[in-house]
């Protein structure tokens, strides 16, 4: 075991997350922070060195945290820096036991994602399949961002090169440049063919790059005008939900959860890091299951 400060341990990680990941600055800058709150902690409670720090340690300071009023967010946040930097520490051999092993991820305020009913998602697209060049290329929009989980800085992102409309196959770089592989079911394949021959080409400039979805001036969309018109065909669809982009993601993953696909297949099409992050859908669908028996079983009251 290793006799590098506290402080010393924390800079060699965020020179590591910097330099070897590749991370932000500002990503880099937030767990250096976390860390340095902890070990401030640590050294009032006189322990020096990570290699005497114990699960005890992390949890009696996130409930100093949380008596101190700090948001269950943010103590979740502070939980991971701790713990993947112990990981860190793990692997460098500077300690012999992770000793986030035995903590808790603090508990998140229950917040589900807005989704919309298989009957929304419907209308939302019909609402937009209107033959004109921006009929088709909104309604392919939306079709592709459903049929595929995108989020909207992917579907800003897609390249011509990306689709493979004979394999039937998109590839989807996400969060961090991580590439995934998304199918092309029938309906937003045709979508694809459609636009991409019959729309397409009226937008096309000399300033037009490779860029899937482009505007009028040939220029890539960008995330404020998919948003809009998001906003837009959702009221003329009469849809009441306050619907923004990602929630058409989320519907994706809730819709294919009713289906019956299975957690795992959800988190690799929707190209989440850690199925925790996937669970949330799980929470939807019990939900909704919950409000319909509300509504319709007959001993409901």
């Amino acid at each position: 075991m290793q006799s590098e400060s506290l402080i010393d341990n924390i800079e060699q990680y965020a020179a590591w997350l910097d330099l070897d990941k590749g991370l932000s600055k500002h990503t880099v800058e937030a767990y250096r922070s976390d860390l340095m709150q902890f070990s401030i902690y640590l050294r009032k409670e006189s322990k020096n060195s990570w290699g005497v720090v114990q699960s005890i340690d992390l949890d009696a300071w996130l409930k100093q945290l949380a008596l101190k009023g700090l948001s269950r967010q943010s103590q979740s946040r502070k939980y991971t820096s701790v713990k993947t930097f112990s990981k860190y520490l793990l692997n460098e051999k500077i300690i012999n036991n992770d000793f986030s092993e035995l903590s808790y991820r603090p508990k998140l305020d229950n917040k589900l994602p807005l989704t919309l009913s298989q009957d929304e998602v419907g209308r939302l697209l019909n609402a937009a399949r209107i033959d004109s060049a921006y009929g088709l290329r909104d309604y392919c929009i939306m079709e592709l961002m459903y049929s595929g989980g995108l989020r909207v800085s992917e579907l800003c992102h897609l390249k011509i090169q990306h689709i493979n409309l004979e394999s039937s196959i998109a590839r989807i770089f996400g969060k961090r440049s991580k590439e995934r592989m998304i199918p092309l079911g029938d309906r937003v394949k045709h979508a694809l063919e459609d636009y991409i021959v019959r729309s397409r080409p009226a937008f096309l400039t000399a300033r037009t790059d490779d860029s899937v979805f482009i505007g009028r001036l040939g220029a890539p969309l960008s995330r404020k005008t998919i948003w809009y018109l998001i906003k837009k065909y959702a009221e003329k669809a009469l849809i009441k939900k306050a619907i923004k982009p990602h929630s058409l993601r989320h519907s994706f993953a809730t819709h294919l959860l009713d289906g019956g696909a299975d957690l795992r297949s959800i988190q690799e099409l929707l190209g989440h890091a850690d199925i925790t992050t996937t669970q949330i859908y799980t929470s939807v669908q019990e939900a909704r299951i919950q409000e319909e028996h509300a509504h319709h079983h007959p001993r409901r009251k």
